[in-house]
């Protein structure tokens, strides 16, 4: 592989962690948008009928055109392809777009009564924005991961992975705590807003990546290396995908991030009316506890990133990760615990084991395959996690709607069903289990192949 070390931008550290905020804040606007609507499930079957079959159905779209028109695939191919600055523009549009179709969904009257295939208009044509949405911030996620690898490959690689990671769950955060108050502005109740919002936030970050492209072609330039043309020796083919999916590291990784983010995600799609269901918290403020979870995300993350870095030990950080996350579901099981203290308690060890997790899995995927093929693994493993994505929220909600409802209650004048989350927390906790086993498999394989993933990132000169 061509390299030019001496003379280049990413050996400035001014120029890497720029380029490193740039894309991130990019992510944080798209990370806004995709838990936007998750406060908003109350609101949702009180102003607009949606059941929650219906609202599961609308989640679980996240996953249809990554899963079963293999666009993630086809994103990482491109991405290996054509490299990060057309791919990345691209998916800041796919991301526009789709936001703008469930804008006008959510917003409109015109498809009241109607339905598309057996589903309501309203709910269909908001699922496919989000689907199309979901093309954009996936394909995005990989993008950027790549260019956190091209600028701090044998540098604070898990560090930057961490940072990203941390900025897009202040997206995360804002959306949890912030969407329902946004909804109720001006004392009236309009579920649309807050997507309004989050599409502005969009075009601002789509912006943003405008701007790095500049700072990724200067970099190409200063390391005498066009990154989007790549040499003959690095240049993808597709016989690569086979050597990609012949790897039994790279298939327990992909495992272990469908099982902990089928855990972790879809639960935050219902962790609001969790906590108006179960703990007894005011929907104007349920969502402010959940959002303790990404915003701890912020500084531990980080942290945790930067001890692999130095020290090491990412098989056995993501062991520690998954199971805190079989202890937290566990405890969200429990009938009798209905303490709000506790919900706050267990959210904050939630996001402990949230921030492990990734912040030892995504930097580990270098160490396991070669560079030229790294847009395509992560767009694979990304394809992998989606399937949990999707049919995770679709799960909960049809086990909701089918053998959770308790009563009902009303809520701002809206009449709605309340819910028992035992169950579903048992099956997210089941997740978790199945995650620990792979995280061992994981740190098994590591030892038979040495891979490195106890070993520190920090390549150390002389």
């Amino acid at each position: 592989m061509v390299e030019k070390i001496q003379g280049s931008l990413r050996d400035s550290k001014t120029a890497r962690w720029t380029a490193l905020f740039i894309v991130s804040f990019t992510m944080l606007c798209a990370y806004f948008l995709t838990d936007i609507m998750a406060p908003l499930a109350g609101l949702l079957e009180g102003q607009l009928g949606w059941t929650r079959s219906e609202y599961g159905t609308f989640t679980s779209a996240y996953g249809w055109f990554n899963v079963f028109l293999f666009m993630l695939i086809l994103g990482g191919i491109i991405l290996d392809k054509v490299g990060v600055r057309i791919t990345g523009m691209g998916a800041t549009i796919l991301m526009v777009v789709g936001t703008s179709i469930k804008y006008w969904a959510v917003s409109t009257n015109s498809l009241d009564g109607q339905t598309v295939v057996g589903i309501n208009a309203q709910v269909f044509w908001a699922s496919i924005g989000f689907a199309t949405f979901a093309v954009g911030v996936e394909v995005a996620g990989i993008t950027v991961s790549k260019i956190i690898v091209k600028w701090f490959k044998g540098k604070e690689l898990a560090l930057a992975m961490g940072l990203e990671m941390a900025m897009a769950r202040i997206g995360t955060g804002l959306a949890l705590g912030f969407s329902v108050p946004i909804a109720k502005a001006m004392g009236v109740i309009d579920v649309s807003r807050p997507i309004l919002v989050a599409l502005i936030g969009l075009c601002i970050g789509m912006i943003a990546f405008m701007v790095y492209t500049v700072l990724d072609k200067k970099l190409d330039k200063s390391e005498a290396v066009t990154a989007d043309a790549g040499s003959s020796e690095d240049e993808f083919k597709f016989s690569d995908i086979l050597k990609i999916v012949s790897n039994r590291g790279w298939w327990y990784i992909a495992i272990l991030c469908v099982l902990f983010y089928s855990a972790v995600f879809p639960f935050l799609k219902y962790a609001t009316d969790l906590m108006v269901n179960k703990f007894g918290v005011k929907e104007d403020i349920a969502g402010l506890i959940p959002m303790l979870l990404p915003f701890g995300n912020i500084l531990l993350t980080p942290l945790f990133g930067s001890i692999y870095d130095r020290k090491g030990k990412g098989a056995s950080i993501m062991i520690l990760g998954s199971l805190l996350l079989i202890f937290v579901h566990s405890m969200f099981s429990i009938p009798g615990l209905n303490s709000w203290i506790v919900a706050i308690i267990l959210v904050i060890i939630l996001g402990i084991g949230f921030s492990l997790v990734p912040s030892a899995m995504w930097p580990s995927v270098p160490k396991i395959v070669p560079e030229k093929r790294l847009g395509t693994a992560y767009a694979m493993i990304f394809y992998v996690q989606n399937w949990g994505l999707m049919g995770v929220p679709l799960l909960i909600g049809w086990v909701l709607e089918k053998y959770c409802i308790t009563g009902q209650t009303v809520r701002d004048g809206l009449t709605v069903n309340t819910y028992d989350y035992t169950l579903p927390m048992i099956i997210f906790a089941g997740f978790g289990v199945l995650a620990l086993i792979f995280a061992f498999l994981l740190k098994a394989e590591d030892k038979r192949k040495g891979y490195g993933l106890e070993l520190p990132n920090i390549v150390k000169k002389g």
